[in-house]
């Protein structure tokens, strides 16, 4: 998934060592988690709560089980019913932002034994990442015989061991883009807008995709992504009324001071808002610096979408300024950039030699967010630098140009 090219045009980064570093990255990931999961119980052996943030997920189904509308966005009172639903996890507060229909899509998971719920959940997660991968990779011509190295390299991925150790829901935003990109490719840009708005169930990662189709004047994508984010909203406002729909969006606007109760491991998150407020002890000159750094990403993304001639490239830079424009991304979210790395390992086999720094770029954006943690001392989250530099050498370098036609 990251970087597949022969031995003879990068020395360093080939298949053999690729696929043995692999190797012992996923053996070092899955056996950790192994050693967590298997203990008796609900509690792992690290002494958190398996699945810790699953737990807000059931208690949300818990919540539409009992029509109670009005505490969806009560952290006391969500506590308190977490509590008496899974006595094993103690006092445990979420923040709550998700949308009325977060609460009905985990109803049924929330009619079942806690620990049976968070099986079949981190199962879904598991296929959708698996399947997403599958299909994103079965139109990567020049990956095809290199399935086992795609495929050793996509267990591999850190994010999708956080994914599976908190039990996020990141892997159907993973589902919504591959969705998305399989529509684009067929030329059904409605059904690709469709795809775009079920993100409706993490809005902060659609940030990126509405300004890019808004301005690049995709009709037929931005028609299909506000009929489907509607459609998502729907059943929330018919389940709960008028009210939770109100208290949704109000809670929505004050997000941004809710940011330290959300993200009480900030060198877990992995965007410029992060980058800005590790590196910076002032919070306002740390925010306006994100936003004009935001800006800048998104008006390099929307040059790319209208000067760069291949959609997988295009693709490409919509992920990585999905993330980093994002105001709020922690490390599991990052399998949504699964495709990116698919997309741009195929583009670019047969034309290292012309990009000699997006190989390392690809390597690093993939392994960095295991040096998270370092942040805590450095206050430099250096995924976000190398993801800002891969996104610039796609935009800079001339072969991924739009070839002008002949007058």
């Amino acid at each position: 998934m990251a970087t597949l090219a022969p031995i003879d045009t990068r020395p360093w980064l080939n298949t053999r060592r690729l696929r043995a570093q692999g190797l012992a990255l996923a053996i070092c990931l899955w056996g950790t988690c192994a050693w967590i999961m298997t203990a008796p119980g609900v509690v792992g052996r690290n002494g958190l709560l398996k699945g810790t943030d699953f737990l807000h997920f059931y208690t949300l189904g818990s919540l539409a089980l009992e029509h109670r509308g009005a505490d969806l966005y009560d952290t006391t009172a969500q506590s308190k019913l977490a509590a008496q639903r899974v006595p094993e996890a103690g006092t445990l507060f979420f923040v709550a932002l998700y949308g009325p229909q977060a609460s009905l899509l985990f109803a049924p998971l929330a009619a079942l034994p806690y620990g049976t719920a968070l099986a079949l959940w981190l199962i879904v997660s598991a296929l959708l990442y698996g399947l997403s991968c599958y299909a994103i990779w079965k139109t990567c011509s020049n990956l095809q015989r290199e399935g086992w190295l795609v495929l050793l390299l996509a267990l591999a991925y850190p994010p999708l061991f956080h994914l599976i150790v908190w039990g996020q829901s990141s892997a159907l935003a993973l589902a919504c883009f591959t969705a998305a990109y399989l529509g684009l490719r067929a030329d059904r840009n409605f059904l690709a807008g469709l795809a775009i708005g079920c993100l409706m169930i993490k809005p902060q990662l659609g940030l990126a995709a509405a300004f890019i189709f808004v301005a690049a004047r995709e009709r037929r994508v931005v028609a299909g992504a506000i009929v489907s984010a509607l459609a998502n909203m729907l059943p929330g406002w018919a389940f709960y009324g008028t009210p939770v729909l109100r208290s949704y969006f109000a809670q929505l606007w004050h997000s941004p001071e809710l940011m330290r109760q959300l993200e009480p491991r900030l060198y877990q998150t992995h965007s410029l808002r992060a980058l800005w407020a590790l590196l910076l002890p002032w919070p306002q000159v740390a925010f306006w610096m994100y936003a004009a750094s935001a800006v800048a990403v998104l008006y390099v993304a929307y040059r790319c979408w209208e000067g760069v001639a291949s959609l997988e490239l295009r693709f490409s830079v919509l992920l990585l300024a999905t993330v980093l424009v994002s105001p709020h991304l922690t490390v599991y979210d990052l399998v949504i950039l699964a495709p990116a790395f698919l997309l741009l390992a195929d583009w670019a086999e047969g034309k290292w030699f012309r990009w000699p720094w997006l190989g390392w770029l690809l390597y690093f954006t993939y392994l960095l967010p295991l040096a998270g943690p370092a942040a805590r001392w450095t206050h430099l989250q250096l995924s976000v630098l190398s993801m800002t530099a891969l996104l610039w050498v796609i935009y800079r370098n001339p072969s991924s140009a739009t070839v002008p036609s002949a007058p």
